[in-house]
């Protein structure tokens, strides 16, 4: 019986002990990758209106909403009667300027015979040759009337400016069509453009990683309404030359192609943008706790006596905070069981290797 307590005592003195022993690890720098989000505003690579030039009724509908067009496909036809009628009388007005300006050009050949057998004066000349230029000015006249009149009668046949999908169409066959009324709209989804306000000191981080990685080193994400990601990564295309002095932010355009033409012009979504980040000093996330909006660790001593020290962080990453002050590299702090921890404590510890954690946080 004696053997039985003497027993129990020690695995009770074991299991204290054990219970007493807390793993600590430091503060370890890490070279890993960081991703930011941005609210975007999601365009077609084109997207026009289509509107009529020319008024009339609508005569026919070629296409269908919803539909993909080639460029110069037929969309609409307006009536055309009106039209032709106005380019015949503009040919017959051509015709007669020109049969003018011949007689007008026979007439000063005439003078000009007669001015040189001194039978008529030069200023008859003058005369001749003055209505024979306002003939000519007559016919270049006519002539524009006339290419007026066939191009408003070719724009009686709408057609598509570019490959692309028909939206609505707001007006049926039959309706009375004003000049510079809206047919439909045509959009281009092969790839979409996706506009995101970044603000300056982000702008500034974003052109110091361009230019010490290159372009190759920044992926974009775009993250769709539904919270699933795009299949095809983006590239940014081109940044405004200006700060909004109002809101402090810059313009990003970036560029994703659309193969399957899941995006649609006015959609939304998030662009997130990863980028590197070399020697971030990282903590695991579960060894840190909040007093009043606060961070904090315990931090452990050569003497292994608990400090509780604030942090700051920069950046969230999976299980992970990236410090940005508070403690430096090597420092040590306990890992885990901080919930049983309190400033000053004296404890045992055993030490764990932060490269073991982050890849059993990363396995989990």
């Amino acid at each position: 019986m004696v053997v039985m307590y003497l027993t129990s005592c020690k695995n009770k003195q074991k299991t204290e002990k054990q219970q007493d022993s807390f793993p600590v690890t430091a503060a370890t720098k890490i070279n890993t990758h960081i991703s930011s989000d941005y609210v975007a505003e999601i365009h077609a690579l084109q997207n026009v209106e289509i509107r009529a030039r020319v008024s009339g009724y609508l005569e026919e509908i070629h296409v269908d909403e919803g539909v993909r067009v080639k460029k110069n496909q037929l969309l609409f036809s307006i009536n055309k009667k009106e039209y032709i009628e106005e380019l015949a009388k503009a040919k017959a007005l051509y015709k007669s300027s020109v049969a003018e300006t011949k007689a007008a050009e026979i007439e000063l050949k005439n003078a000009e015979k007669l001015a040189s057998k001194q039978i008529i004066s030069k200023s008859e000349v003058e005369l001749a040759a003055n209505k024979l230029d306002a003939r000519k000015a007559q016919m270049e006249e006519a002539l524009a009337h006339q290419a007026q009149a066939s191009l408003r009668l070719s724009n009686t046949d709408i057609r598509a400016p570019f490959d692309g999908i028909i939206n609505r169409i707001p007006h049926k066959v039959g309706s009375l069509i004003d000049e510079g009324i809206l047919l439909t709209t045509l959009s281009n989804n092969d790839a979409i453009f996706a506009y995101f306000d970044v603000s300056e000191s982000e702008y500034l981080d974003y052109a110091r990683n361009m230019k010490q990685y290159g372009p190759d080193s920044i992926s974009l994400t775009l993250i769709l309404a539904d919270g699933s990601e795009h299949l095809s990564k983006g590239r940014i295309e081109s940044v405004d030359g200006l700060i909004d002095h109002g809101t402090g932010n810059i313009a990003f355009r970036a560029r994703f192609d659309n193969p399957e033409n899941i995006l649609k012009h006015g959609a939304s979504g998030r662009v997130r943008i990863n980028k590197p980040q070399k020697g971030a000093l990282v903590i695991p996330q579960k060894s840190s706790f909040e007093i009043q909006d606060k961070l904090y660790v315990y931090i452990v001593d050569k003497n292994n006596k608990v400090e509780m020290r604030e942090i700051t962080t920069s950046k969230r990453l999976p299980h992970l905070f990236i410090v940005s002050s508070g403690l430096k590299e090597g420092e040590k702090f306990i890992y885990e069981g901080i919930q049983n921890i309190r400033p000053g404590l004296v404890i045992q510890t055993h030490a764990r290797h932060m490269k073991d954690i982050i890849r059993d946080l990363n396995s989990n």
